[in-house]
């Protein structure tokens, strides 16, 4: 049995799990209950950690802290939807504790596992009991536990993995949705295949990825840091770094500042302290802040951040920035030529590529982000599983990120229509938020296998309409759908109703639909547009 691992077996530790769930990661995808063709998690899940596999195998013989801080730094730039983030997140945990440190037993192990929760755990503002977050936590607690009467690192990797299959079975019974369904957290079960594989790993047996097996596209790494700003709600933009010069738990300055303002970020390692707050007294941050140590940098007003700590390999080059021209820019997350034309139309700089079924990674969106030639860049996710990937660009660029949380595409139009490129941070994020909240979104796709859901028997092939986020109803013939839709849109008194058709839709049956509405809503404002979009048949707006 293993006591320790080292920086090369931790690299094979990693690549082990990189290859497991490429091989399950469309049973990953089967697990999504759900009744839309959104099966992703594995996707996603695959494509993060594979991230980090790429660059694992350019470095030989790396130490402990080089290779995990390698995994880290190549998962968070890959990361593709919620569950791509998590995992990234929790290794992120894991590399801190593994900092400084030659080799990891038992006991450290527990540590990191623990370390690597309460990072997801940090980042998740509303976390749900029965994923992969409770997956990952009483996984680690077992771990503490088993370390305590065995230090050696496999005895407490098997404990972990003993305890992870429990909690995870035990997901169908806390998650509503998936007691409906009957299956387990995808991304629990995601969670789990990366521990079993790394027990192979540490018994000699590697995981290989067949050949032929499409494993997906890669990318190369970029520069990141791990400063993280919210947006402005305070006049003032106050950043500094001090360097530690006491044993003074940071924890009470968090205390301190968070009374005063808000959009709060503290970073602490054992050289210093890095801080951003937006806040109406920065004299009183900064008078508070000098009892930790000596200022390194301060900066108030709206600058961007000028200075970005970076993590590169040798291999890699600095990331095109495109230089400040305007103080504010706008990307967004969508897919279909039409939809890409009315978001121009609205002024947005930079289209992502990606949606449902698509989810673009933090990469793809910084590398969007960075070429637009503004100061503070808003990002507008469209979708639900984006919205955590974008969020962790602001650490990856100098330039200030602004994210949206937009779940639809008419949510995505509706804020950019309030948007005022000549507008205030604070101004613009009230009156965008506040936008997407008047819109009804309604979608019509179709069912990627047959299932039972609130109450609706789906069978394969069947039309979906959704109207949010709720499935609201199920028909061989879409035009039944359609008149439903039209006459909830009646009910609700909606007065302007804009029609996108989808890539697969004809635009005579597209006129049809609309004719649907305009007949139903007589004294609302229909309008049809080409979006182009795949998956969704319809995507309609109704305000």
């Amino acid at each position: 049995m293993r006591q320790t691992i080292n920086g090369a077996e931790f690299r094979r530790l990693m690549i082990n799990a990189a290859a497991s769930i490429e091989i399950n990661k469309q049973a990953l995808n089967e697990l999504n209950v759900f009744p839309v063709p959104d099966g992703d998690t594995g996707t996603n899940m695959s494509m993060t950690i594979n991230a980090a596999a790429a660059d694992l195998r350019k470095l030989e013989d790396p130490s402990l802290e080089k290779a995990s801080a390698a995994t880290a730094s190549a998962m968070l730039r890959g990361a593709r939807g919620n569950s791509g983030v998590i995992l990234s997140l929790l290794l992120r945990g894991i590399s801190k504790k593994l900092k400084g440190v030659e080799e990891c037993d038992g006991v450290l192990w527990a540590l990191a596992l623990q370390e690597g929760v309460d990072a997801a755990y940090k980042a998740v503002m509303k976390p749900a009991e029965g994923t992969i977050l409770t997956v990952a936590r009483l996984a680690a607690a077992k771990a503490r536990q088993a370390s305590q009467e065995n230090n050696y690192f496999e005895f407490v990797h098997e404990a972990a993995i003993a305890e992870a299959k429990v909690a995870l079975a035990n997901t169908t019974n806390q998650n509503p949705v998936l007691k409906k369904a009957g299956v387990v957290d995808a991304g629990g079960k995601g969670w789990l295949v990366a521990l079993e594989a790394m027990l192979l790993a540490l018994r000699g047996e590697d995981v290989v990825v067949p050949e032929g097996l499409d494993t997906g596209d890669v990318k190369e790494a970029a520069d990141f840091s791990d400063f993280d700003t919210e947006d402005i709600t305070f006049t003032y933009c106050t950043e500094f770094i001090i360097s530690r010069e006491n044993d003074l738990d940071p924890e009470k300055l968090r205390e301190f500042l968070s009374s005063l303002g808000d959009s709060l970020v503290l970073v602490d390692d054992e050289e210093i302290i890095k801080v951003h707050v937006h806040t109406n007294d920065p004299g009183k941050a900064l008078h508070e802040a000098m009892d930790y140590g000596s200022f390194v940098t301060v900066k108030i007003e709206n600058m961007r951040l000028q200075h970005t700590e970076k993590v590169m390999s040798e291999q890699e080059l600095a990331p095109k920035i495109a230089e400040p021209e305007k103080p504010i820019g706008v990307v967004t997350v969508c897919v279909g030529d039409g939809i890409a034309d009315v978001f121009r139309n609205l002024g947005v700089d930079g289209i992502i590529s990606g949606g449902q079924t698509m989810n673009p990674s933090t990469q793809d969106i910084l590398e969007v982000v960075n070429q637009v030639p503004a100061e503070t860049v808003y990002v507008l996710p469209n979708n639900k599983n984006i919205i955590m990937a974008a969020q962790q660009v602001d650490a990856l660029t100098p330039k200030n990120v602004v994210v949206i949380p937009s779940k639809t595409i008419p949510q995505g139009i509706t804020a950019m229509l309030s948007f005022n490129p000549e507008g205030e941070t604070e101004e613009n994020v009230a009156a965008m938020t506040e936008a997407m909240g008047t819109v009804d979104t309604m979608q019509i796709t179709y069912a990627a296998r047959n299932s039972d859901f609130d109450g609706f028997m789906i069978h394969e092939g069947d039309y979906l309409a959704l109207y949010g986020s709720a499935l609201f109803g199920t028909s061989k013939d879409i035009k039944v759908l359609l008149k439903s839709l039209a006459e909830k849109v009646r009910d609700e008194g909606k007065e302007y109703i804009t029609i996108y058709y989808g890539a697969d839709v004809k635009e005579k049956h597209a006129q049809k639909a609309a004719d649907i509405f305009a007949e139903i809503c007589p004294d609302a404002d229909v309008n049809l547009l080409s979006g182009g979009q795949p998956v969704y048949y319809y995507m309609i707006s109704a305000e």
